[in-house]
């Protein structure tokens, strides 16, 4: 059995150790895309189609390059690698591990299919709803579409918990699409584990991000003043923000790396005896 304990252990252990060589990883590759997409809200705001598909891309390019600093941070978390190597690493396990991600936002996005549907079935305009206007929904629809939305929530972290080390295998043992069952098969028994891990830390996360947010958000805005689009308030606002989500972002690719190591150590005692 895989103590959760002792994985956190020796993710503290880690990045205590490699702080040197994480942190340039960190500020390129979470903390300057950070920053800077927390002012892309406010610069849709009123701007033309050409700039709002301009952000779009960018977005799209900067997941990239996130994706790409988890995956070197995983590499050296695994011990395969070192700061330079754990690049090239990166950079050949990209397209791999963006297929296994594109796959479970896939499935993920199947399962809240349903809701539209039903929306749909009872008449509902889904264009207005789009649109954000005002739309008088039954009772019995909205009761059923919070339950599911709330049970759905459940079964999607249930789903992560599952699928947690997909990138760890990919990163290790060059694989795509397989990743997602040897990670299925090294977390069967620890799933409710690494739930009540998973659940921790997106709160912790979420609240520290939104004190963040809004205290220093508050001050900058009494500082610096406030308005509409981007402004000097709202730019210093997401660097702080930035920052704070950066730290919280290191920690995940080196705590699945270390529980990938912890789970595939328990499946080798285990062969072992029972052989």
């Amino acid at each position: 059995m895989v103590k959760m304990s002792i994985v956190w252990d020796r993710t503290a252990e880690f990045l205590s150790d490699n702080i040197a060589a994480v942190l340039p990883i960190a500020l390129l590759t979470f903390f300057v895309p950070a920053s800077i997409q927390g002012n892309f809200a406010a610069a849709m705001t009123g701007a033309g189609e050409g700039l709002k598909i301009v952000l779009y891309v960018l977005q799209l390019v900067f997941a990239l390059v996130s994706l790409w600093g988890s995956l070197a941070i995983t590499a050296m978390a695994l011990d395969i690698a070192t700061e330079r190597s754990a690049a090239n690493i990166a950079t050949r396990r990209l397209v791999p591990a963006l297929i296994v991600s594109i796959v479970m936002v896939v499935v993920a996005s199947a399962l809240v299919l349903p809701v539209p549907g039903i929306l749909a079935f009872n008449g509902y305009d889904m264009a207005a709803m789009a649109r954000n206007e005002d739309v008088n929904m039954s009772t019995g629809v909205a009761g059923f579409i919070v339950l599911y939305l709330l049970a759905l929530v459940f079964v999607i972290v249930w789903l992560i918990a599952r699928l947690i080390v997909a990138t760890p295998v990919v990163v290790r043992e060059s694989r795509v699409l397989s990743a997602l069952g040897e990670s299925w098969r090294l977390t069967r028994g620890s799933a409710l584990r690494i739930v009540g891990v998973i659940i921790l830390f997106a709160i912790v996360s979420w609240v520290a991000a939104l004190a963040a947010k809004t205290v220093f958000g508050s001050i900058f805005a009494l500082v610096a003043g406030n308005g509409d689009g981007v402004t000097l308030s709202s730019v210093m606002t997401s660097i702080v923000v930035a920052a704070v989500q950066s730290a919280f972002m290191v920690i995940p690719p080196v705590f699945t790396a270390k529980l990938y190591l912890a789970l595939t150590a328990a499946r080798f005692r285990q062969t072992e005896a029972d052989a």
